[in-house]
C-alpha cells in the first residue's frame, strides 16, 4: 500500500507543463489513492460485528408487490377510512421492479399460473420460531419509561383504563398488554430494550396537541428523557422503540431525528417507501379491529360464492382505479360509500377480500379477513407486512402490483379449487397471530409484536449506567 501511494505521488510531481492533459492526472491520483486507502479499510474492519440471526437469508423483510405469489390482504369495516385533516398523501407509487433474491422473498412460482400453494409452511423455519420464542419469553426483558397519574400528559403516556376500540385499538393493546406482562423489568440495567410510551393517537386527538403539535411534543419528550436518564444517551436512542397505529405516525417524529434514524418504530404504516420507516430496524404492526368476545366463524372454502369483495371510502387513486375496472362486474363485488348489505356476511361469503391501499398503505381489513376465513389479496404496494420475517405471506394470501388491478379477475380465476383450499386452510391456521385479547395468549398478536421487538434487540449490551 505504502509503495503504491509513494509511486502515484512521485508521478503527480512530474512537471505539469509536459502536456495540458497531465493536468487532470493530478486530481485522479488522489483519487485512486484515496480509493485504495478505504477499500483496504473496510477489508480489514468488515469483520468486527456480527448481526443477529434474524438479519440473515432465513427472513424477509420486504415483500415485493410487483410479483404476485401468495400473500395477505386485510379488510375491515371502512369506519375512519377517510383522509385524516391535515396529512399529506402518498406520492405516486413507481413500479421498482424485483427486489434482491431474499430468502422468503415473494417470488413467481414455477407454476403456469404463477401461483404454487401445495405444501407451503406458514413459517419461514416453524422449529427456529417456537425454540426463539421460548427464549424471548424467559428472558426478554423491557424498561418502560415510568410516568404518574399526576402527569399532566398521564392520558397519553400512561394505558387506558377501558379496552380500546376502532381502527387503532393495536397500539392502546399493545401498551396495556406490555404494562401487564412478565416482559416489563424495573432494573433499565437488565433492560434489552427501552419504551417510549407516549400514544400518537392519543396525541392527535389531544385539544392541547393536535395534529400539529405532535412532533414539537415527541422533540420534547425525547429532550425530556434523555436529560433525566442516561439511557438514551448512551446508544442514540438505538435500543428503544415506540408503537403507533395511526397514519399520522408517519410523520410523528420528522422533528425527532434520532428517533427515525436510530429507534425502533413500530408502525401500522409500514411503508417502505417513505423515508421514515427502515425495514428490518424497524417492524410492521397489524392494525387489527379487536373482537374480544366472539370466536372466529368457520365457514368452509367451498361454500364461498363470491369470488371477490371490496368495501370502504375511495380516498386514493389505487382505489379509484379498482373501482373504475370492477364496478360492474359479476365476481368481485366493489363497493364504496354506505354498504346497503350486511358487511360481515359479505365476509363470509367470499373467497378472496381486497386489501386496497387507501390513504395509507395499512388498513384492519388483513384483520377482518381472517377472522372471517377470507383469504386476503394485497393491493398495496412498498407494504411491509406485519410479521413478514416470521410468516410466510406467500401460503396465506396473494399479492398483485397495484399495475395489475385489470388482471385481478384473471388472476384469481387462475388459483385451482385446490389451491384456493391450502390457502384458506392457512388462513385458519395464521388468524390467531392476528387477534388481540384482553389477557395475551400466547402467540397472538401481542407476543408476535414482542417477538418482532426480540429480533430487533441489540447485540451488544451497554453497562456501567445505573
Amino acid at each position: 500500500m505504502a509503495r503504491s501511494f509513494f509511486l502515484l505521488y512521485s508521478l503527480s510531481r512530474r512537471r505539469v507543463s509536459d502536456s495540458p492533459r497531465s493536468l487532470f492526472f493530478i486530481p485522479t491520483a488522489l483519487a485512486l489513492t484515496t480509493s485504495l486507502f478505504i477499500l483496504f479499510y473496510i477489508s480489514s474492519t468488515s469483520n468486527l460485528f456480527t448481526p443477529h440471526r434474524h438479519y440473515n437469508s432465513r427472513f424477509h423483510f420486504l415483500q415485493n408487490p410487483s410479483e404476485f405469489s401468495l400473500k395477505t390482504h386485510n379488510l375491515q369495516t371502512p369506519i375512519e377510512d377517510q383522509p385524516q385533516s391535515g396529512l399529506i398523501s402518498d406520492p405516486p407509487m413507481p413500479n421498482l421492479g424485483p427486489p434482491a433474491d431474499h430468502a422468503g422473498a415473494a417470488k413467481p412460482s414455477p407454476s403456469s399460473n404463477g401461483i404454487n400453494v401445495e405444501n407451503e409452511n406458514v413459517f419461514h423455519d416453524r422449529d427456529m420460531f417456537e425454540e426463539d420464542y421460548i427464549k424471548m419469553n424467559s428472558t426478554f426483558k423491557i424498561f418502560v419509561y415510568p410516568h404518574q397519574r399526576s402527569d399532566p400528559y398521564a392520558n397519553v403516556l400512561l394505558p387506558v383504563d377501558y379496552e380500546p376500540e376502532g381502527n387503532y385499538a393495536s397500539e392502546s393493546f399493545f401498551k396495556k398488554s406490555l404494562n401487564n406482562s412478565h416482559f416489563v423489568t424495573k432494573d433499565p440495567s437488565k433492560a434489552d430494550l427501552f419504551y417510549l410510551p407516549f400514544s400518537i393517537a392519543r396525541l392527535r386527538h389531544d385539544p392541547r396537541v393536535g395534529i400539529d403539535g405532535i412532533q414539537d411534543f415527541i422533540k420534547e419528550y425525547i429532550f425530556n428523557i434523555s436529560h433525566k436518564y442516561p439511557y438514551w444517551n448512551r446508544t442514540g436512542g438505538a435500543d428503544h422503540f415506540y408503537v403507533s397505529c395511526h397514519s399520522i405516525g408517519r410523520v410523528a417524529v420528522n422533528k425527532a431525528d434520532e428517533v427515525k434514524r436510530n429507534a425502533i418504530q413500530v408502525v401500522c404504516s409500514s411503508s417502505y417507501f417513505q423515508s421514515a420507516y427502515v425495514p428490518h430496524k424497524d417492524a410492521s404492526l397489524p392494525q387489527i379491529w379487536p373482537r374480544l368476545q366472539d370466536d372466529p366463524p368457520t365457514i368452509t372454502s367451498s361454500q364461498r360464492k363470491n369470488l371477490a369483495f371490496f368495501a370502504g371510502s375511495i380516498n386514493s387513486p389505487v382505489r379509484q382505479k379498482l373501482v373504475e375496472t370492477w364496478q360492474n362486474n359479476t365476481q368481485i363485488s366493489v363497493h364504496w360509500g354506505h354498504l346497503n348489505t350486511s358487511y360481515e356476511a359479505a365476509l363470509l361469503d367470499s373467497k378472496f377480500c381486497l386489501h386496497v391501499k387507501g390513504f395509507a398503505v395499512n388498513t384492519a381489513r388483513i384483520g377482518d379477513a381472517f377472522y372471517h376465513g377470507c383469504v386476503p389479496v394485497i393491493i398495496a404496494n412498498h407494504y411491509d407486512l406485519p410479521f413478514a420475517d416470521i410468516l410466510n405471506w406467500k401460503s396465506f394470501s396473494i399479492i398483485i402490483a397495484t399495475l395489475d388491478i385489470p388482471s385481478l379477475q384473471r388472476i384469481l380465476t387462475s388459483i385451482s379449487n385446490d389451491e384456493f383450499a391450502k390457502l384458506h386452510e392457512n388462513v385458519l391456521d395464521v388468524r390467531k397471530h392476528f387477534r388481540w385479547h384482553a389477557v395475551p395468549v400466547d402467540y397472538d398478536a401481542f407476543y408476535m409484536v414482542m417477538y418482532e421487538l426480540w429480533l430487533r434487540r441489540s447485540s451488544i449490551r451497554v453497562i456501567g449506567f445505573h
